[in-house]
Formats: structure tokens, sequence, C-alpha cells
């Protein structure tokens, strides 16, 4: 059976490399799981893969996206499913690698046929939020979706607009399309999680804020201001330098921000994978051990096909 390798992680941990090691060990391309690295233009504050990485393996959904264009998980997951399919036919195994929960769980599990929702419903909600907040949405979603008012996050902006889209558009609830049925893949799936002691990640996380910045990335955020209420630039080091560019921060107060809005989001990273008993954890530095680990799973894999 065709072998999906899923090597996953809280931001920073040191995916990138180890996934262009591990790609050219199993001789395949690597697919991107992460949403804001198929945006073309931001490249700094995602810390996308460089012109040289990207020439020395093969990388699918990376830089693909204008900035103002709509994506989500699901259209994901049917083009990731369409694209395996295809380099199926030329590799027994495939690498997938990101830190984008959502998308990882779109491409393994499936996700719920939720409606795509149409231009001029994202803007009425979009205004909504501008004019009344985000208390009036959520209230209004307790009106409308009470059982899923009382589960999610009523600070996640993104989650309550979207669910309250979907009322809209749909005239049902949100909760109505959500079925948490797993989807049955054509391939085995193989995950890998990275991680590190929590001091040496939060580290790497402060470095790797301090690089973003040296490499540019407040004139990179300069150059998206005019697009700054799209969703993809809803993302921890972008929301920090527009307060930079409006005046209402300094340079190292938004630094210090971006670090520790980055740290709270791996711990967010950290807590959603956890949840997944099918993960097999690393060091990211233990580059053998992971690379034996999945030569034995395929080698078992192709094994049990021929039993």
């Amino acid at each position: 059976m065709k072998t999906l390798v899923v090597l996953l992680g809280p931001t920073a941990v040191g995916k990138t490399e180890l996934a262009l090691e591990l790609a050219e060990h199993l001789g395949c391309p690597i697919i991107n799981a992460d949403s804001r690295q198929l945006y073309k233009d931001l490249k700094i504050g995602t810390a996308a893969p460089t012109e040289q990485q990207l020439r020395r393996v093969r990388h699918y959904f990376v830089g693909i996206l204008d900035t103002n264009e709509y994506y989500s998980a699901a259209r994901y997951e049917a083009e990731v499913l369409n694209l395996t399919e295809e380099l199926f036919r030329d590799h027994d195994t495939l690498l997938l690698t990101g830190g984008s929960m959502l998308y990882i769980d779109a491409v393994c599990k499936g996700i719920d046929d939720i409606p795509t929702i149409h231009e001029e419903t994202r803007t009425l909600l979009r205004q909504r939020l501008e004019t009344e907040g985000l208390d009036t949405l959520a209230r209004e979603l307790r009106l409308l979706d009470p059982e899923y008012y009382a589960t999610v996050d009523l600070k996640n902006t993104k989650r309550i607009v979207h669910a309250l889209e979907v009322c809209y558009q749909t005239g049902r609830t949100f909760t109505s399309f959500r079925t948490a049925t797993t989807k049955q893949r054509p391939f085995r799936i193989l995950k890998i999680g990275l991680n590190r002691p929590r001091a040496e990640l939060f580290e790497r996380i402060n470095q790797r804020v301090e690089q973003m910045l040296k490499e540019g990335l407040l004139d990179e955020t300069r150059a998206l201001l005019p697009y700054r209420d799209e969703n993809a630039l809803n993302t921890v080091g972008y929301k920090e330098m527009f307060q930079v560019l409006d005046g209402t921060w300094d340079l190292d107060f938004a630094k210090e921000r971006m670090k520790k809005n980055t740290r709270v989001y791996a711990k967010k990273q950290l807590t959603w994978f956890a949840h997944d008993k099918d993960i097999q954890w690393f060091h990211p530095d233990d580059n053998t051990a992971i690379r034996d680990y999945v030569d034995s799973a395929i080698r078992q894999s192709a094994s049990n096909i021929s039993n």
C-alpha cells in the first residue's frame, strides 16, 4: 500500500530541514501543510522555504495564492487528495509536512462538507464585525446555534464569524454540518511528531522572530498594507507589524509581543496534536531514529501486503 508520511509539530521546532532530509532519503516530493505558506507574498512572516530549499526538493502548495484569495481546509483536502492520486503513480511514499492542525486533519481524517461561503456573505459578516464587535456576533451565534456556541472559543473571531456565515448562507446551524466522521483514505498514513523541551522550543521561537525582523518582516508587512483585512494576514507576526506601522506600538514592544503570541500558538498546536494517538513523537535531532522508524514502517506495510 502507498504511504503518506506526515511530519508535524509546533512552529519553529525544526520541521523544514528534517523534511528536506527525509524527502531526499525517500526520493519523494514535499506537500506543504502550512496554511499561510500557500500565499506567495507572505515569505518572511511564514518562514516559507527558500528558493534554494525549493530547488533541493520539489514542493507543492507553496506560494500558490494571492493575498486576497479565499482558501479553505475543505478546498485543501480536495486538492491534496487529487495531487496524491497523481503522485502515487510514480512514488510509493509521499511526505506532507507543516503545523496547520486543521489542514493536516483535513487530509488525514477528512473534513465535514461545509459549504463554501459566498463573497457577499463574507463581506457582510466582516462589516458587522468591524461595526458591532465580536461580542455582538457571539450573542447572535448563541441564538442561531446554541450547541456550537456552548463549545466554541468565544475569543476566536474566525470560528465565530465562520459559523455565522454558514448559518446566514444555508439557513441551517453550523453544528448540523459537523459529523466528525473519519473518512477512509486509499493510502496508509504514518504520522511523525516533532517536539523539544519547552525552554528549547521557546528559545528557537525567540530566535526565529529576531531573524524574521532582520530579513525585513516590517518591509514585507508594509507592502501588504492594502490587504491587511484579508484573512491571510490575520496571522502572528503581521498583526504585530501592522501595529508598528499604525504607530500604536514601537518595534521593540511589537517584537516581544510577537514572541509571546508565537509561543502561545505553539502551545495550542501541541495541545491539538496531543489528542492524536497515532502520532509517534521524536526530538528533531533524532534524524537516524526517525529515518529508521519510517523505513521499518514502510517495510512492515509491504510485508503485510505480500503475506
